[in-house]
């Protein structure tokens, strides 16, 4: 590792193909939640068109196992009908419609719809852990996929069946575990298919992005992207540290941020 005349450290070259474009990375969250159809094809699509080339998705499993691209465990938020997804069958969620219009996509059609998309994808449920290794499998899209969760549990369990050449960030004992070792210089110990630490910028009062924070991930070769980053003075300040990617629900905005400062590789 050396220091670069800005003072921070050289950026590790990735390990995995799924980190193959120039950091940083700039993320979808939700394809773009701001614009109201979080997680649907038109916003998946509007990334795209914006140039967007990592997008970051959410998976619950239906009663008959079948992986849909969906936030909540419940339905009611952002299409105003009742049911929990886990009590559905897919032929149930055919007739939901998002914001009034959308569909609750698939999966599988997700990740056929855009073989040249990153999708870091949020397992949001203990039940959508097989159906969406099984799926991501099927699309031969190991390559091109993040498997993330919030459960350190779950992501064991993810990491079981995908196998490590399948990527992998950290759950929240995991990124604990990470900060610690930062403050106090210790190693720590991670699966091989971990290759980033996605992160709040804080957890509460306790901060978890600094420039400590950063050196020591890219010392065990680790990316840190954070989520989810919508003011500009924020992005702005975020890539002077060094992040390696940044999550957004604000496309447009991180756009013309990354544009400014010659991050734009689309």
């Amino acid at each position: 590792m050396r220091a670069t005349r800005a003072g921070h450290t050289a950026r590790v070259q990735p390990r995995h193909g799924y980190l193959d474009a120039p950091a940083p990375l700039a993320f979808a969250h939700r394809g773009g939640a701001a614009d109201g159809d979080e997680n649907t094809a038109a916003a998946f699509a509007r990334a795209v068109a914006l140039g967007y080339r990592y997008v970051e998705t959410d998976v619950h499993a239906t009663a008959d196992g079948v992986p849909v691209v969906f936030h909540d465990p419940t339905l009611r938020r952002v299409t105003g009908e009742p049911g929990r997804i886990a009590d559905l069958r897919w032929a149930d969620l055919t007739s939901v419609r998002v914001g009034g219009a959308a569909l609750v996509p698939r999966l599988d059609d997700v990740l056929n719809a855009w073989p040249q998309v990153r999708f870091n994808i949020d397992v949001k449920s203990d039940g959508g852990v097989a159906p969406t290794v099984a799926t991501v499998t099927r699309a031969g899209a190991g390559d091109r996929v993040l498997l993330a969760s919030f459960s350190d549990a779950r992501l064991s369990r993810l990491r079981a069946l995908a196998g490590p050449a399948v990527a992998t960030s950290l759950g929240m004992r995991g990124v604990a575990r990470l900060r610690l070792g930062s403050l106090h210089g210790r190693p720590v110990r991670l699966p091989p298919s971990v290759v980033a630490a996605q992160v709040p910028v804080s957890f509460g009062r306790v901060p978890v992005v600094d420039r400590r924070f950063l050196a020591y991930c890219r010392r065990i070769g680790l990316h840190v992207h954070v989520w989810t980053i919508d003011q500009p003075a924020q992005m702005h300040h975020l890539l002077d540290l060094g992040v390696d990617g940044i999550m957004t629900d604000h496309v447009s905005v991180l756009r013309d941020v990354y544009r400014s400062r010659g991050h734009w590789a689309a």
